[in-house]
């Protein structure tokens, strides 16, 4: 599944706690990425070893109401979206020398056709979210997949500069460590000054396929 791998773990934590009140469910996504790098002339290797990086995080996920004053993340909905072209943009290929990892420089251009496709099924979900513009909703937790990738979707979707600080903080910071990376822009949304007591989050991350994982949820901040 590779970079949007959280997305499925998550939903299956939250359908678990849905069926189980009293469940409690591990997430961890660890990612070794080095494990992949090699010498190449290719650029869509050479972007890809420079892009990637290893990385491990996780996440309690629990039917329980929130204990204490730190402010914690409800998951709402979730749905997939396959593209309809971007089959071997992203892959991993056996090589005679192992895995060959690839990153198409195409794949900033096949999100940003289809990246406001992908999220209608999802906000769908929540009719209060229908006709308006994307900036309106608050925080936004996009898979940092590369530095032209965060571009393309701030300028289709037209976000704010503020709104796309936690992607490109953990990508300058970690790289793109795979599944895990949403994880870290989620944990960096979570350390923000909250303004109301619960606010939206969209997250998003892309892998092969062309696959688009989205989730809404939301931040809900006890204290206030």
């Amino acid at each position: 599944m590779g970079c949007y791998a959280a997305f499925p773990a998550l939903r299956a934590a939250r359908q678990f706690c849905q069926a189980d009140p009293s469940a409690v469910v591990l997430v961890i996504c660890v990612e070794l990425c080095s494990l992949h790098v090699r010498t190449s002339n290719d650029p869509d290797t050479i972007m890809g070893s420079a892009i990637f990086a290893d990385g491990a995080a996780a996440a309690v996920v629990t039917s329980r109401e929130p204990e204490g004053p730190d402010p914690v993340i409800r998951l709402d909905h979730f749905e997939t979206v396959l593209t309809p072209v971007g089959e071997e943009a992203m892959a991993w290929n056996i090589g005679d020398e192992g895995f060959e990892m690839v990153l198409g420089t195409y794949v900033p251009h096949i999100i940003e056709e289809h990246i406001t496709g992908a999220l209608e099924p999802l906000l769908a979900r929540d009719p209060s979210l229908a006709g308006l513009p994307y900036r309106d909703i608050t925080h936004w937790a996009i898979h940092p997949g590369g530095r032209s990738i965060l571009d393309k979707v701030e300028s289709k979707l037209e976000l704010t500069e503020e709104q796309m600080i936690p992607a490109r903080d953990v990508l300058r910071d970690y790289g793109n460590m795979s599944s895990a990376t949403v994880l870290f822009v989620l944990k960096h949304i979570l350390g923000q000054t909250p303004a109301e007591r619960e606010e939206r989050i969209c997250s998003m991350a892309f892998g092969p396929g062309l696959t688009v994982e989205t989730g809404l949820f939301t931040r809900v901040s006890p204290t206030l």
